[in-house]
């Protein structure tokens, strides 16, 4: 059964199921969610627990033991499989497909993944984990819903704050739910109930963000130039190497020309995106950007990148003014203008 991960209390108070599975790359959100499971366990006398985590050194024999040991003080016990790599591999996969097959009433069990790919999802033993258990999967935060989540965070401690704040609070955050959810608690900690002014939130709020080179091309396909500009800024200040975020970027403009160019020809975009195997969030920010960028535009902009790039390995090029960093910042704004 696929549950909404809103709907798990729910699904915990009219009681507890043999199995229980947790997906997401949102670790806070998975941690919460197992927390919630762990407490009602506990609460129902769950008292022994075994943990076990699928590693290259890992035997799938462990899983099945686990599950067939009795306790030594006769309580239920609670069983946590962590497969922090998302595939089990072949052995994994039967042993998997096995134990949803045939569950123990005296165990409880509870896997936990990272958000699974187009193509894993699709495996026998996720259809045989997603028929016997509980699933749980949990879809990250992505950066136009983070102010809202902000908010409903605020408002479970009896706080708010005005758009400009959570805006504010998203920003220094980008990319960090944790430090979001620290930050949220300090505010807690710090001011009482009520509505939050702008100059409270500021003077709390650290700058915490973690930059990615592969948001900052979102940032670009977007077409938001004041975020991309502040990423850019902070893979510099992080220390990020220059060579990586040209080839992401780069990488990015080279396949809007693929795309562009196919269009041009009469190629439908939903077979374009099909063939370059684009899905997902990248998929639905493709059109977009490809609306608003011309052909000329990505021409231009593969040469500029090959211009940078030399200037990254020390070398001359011309049309730039000031350093490596500089130029990178004009070749991503052509693009995301």
């Amino acid at each position: 059964m696929q549950l909404r991960p809103e709907a798990l209390d729910g699904q915990l108070a009219k009681g507890l199921s043999p199995l229980y599975v947790i997906t997401s790359d949102e670790h806070l959100l998975a941690l919460e969610a197992a927390d919630k499971i762990r407490r009602a366990a506990r609460a129902q006398g769950y008292s022994e627990r075994d943990v076990l985590t699928v590693e290259r050194s890992f035997k799938w024999g462990e899983l099945l033991a686990a599950n067939q040991a009795m306790s030594l003080f006769g309580d239920k016990k609670l069983i946590e499989l962590r497969i922090p790599g998302g595939k089990p591999g072949k052995d994994g996969s039967a042993a998997l497909q096995n134990y949803a097959k045939d569950l123990n009433p005296d165990n409880l069990t509870l896997i936990t993944l990272p958000k699974l790919d187009w193509q894993t999802a699709k495996a026998a033993w996720v259809g045989s984990l997603q028929q016997a258990a509980v699933y749980i999967e949990i879809p990250n935060v992505e950066r136009p819903a983070l102010p809202a989540w902000i908010g409903m965070r605020l408002s479970a401690q009896q706080q708010s704050a005005d758009r400009q704040s959570l805006d504010f609070i998203a920003d220094r955050v980008e990319g960090n739910l944790l430090a979001a959810h620290q930050e949220i608690q300090k505010l807690g900690l710090l001011h009482e109930p009520g509505k939050l002014s702008f100059e409270q939130v500021q003077d709390a709020v650290l700058n915490v963000a973690r930059y990615d080179v592969f948001k900052l091309s979102e940032a670009m396909l977007a077409g938001d130039p004041a975020r991309l500009v502040r990423m850019l800024e902070g893979l510099k200040g992080e220390g990020e190497a220059l060579p990586l975020v040209l080839w992401a970027v780069s990488e990015e403009i080279r396949t809007l020309l693929k795309l562009k160019s196919g269009m041009a020809q009469g190629r439908p975009l939903g077979a374009l995106l099909k063939e370059y195997r684009i899905w997902g969030p990248r998929e639905r920010m493709m059109e977009p950007a490809l609306r608003r960028v011309s052909l000329p535009t990505l021409e231009a902009a593969m040469r500029e990148a090959a211009q940078v790039d030399r200037m990254v390995k020390g070398l001359r090029a011309k049309q730039f003014a000031g350093d490596a960093w500089d130029a990178m910042l004009q070749l991503a704004l052509r693009v995301a203008s």
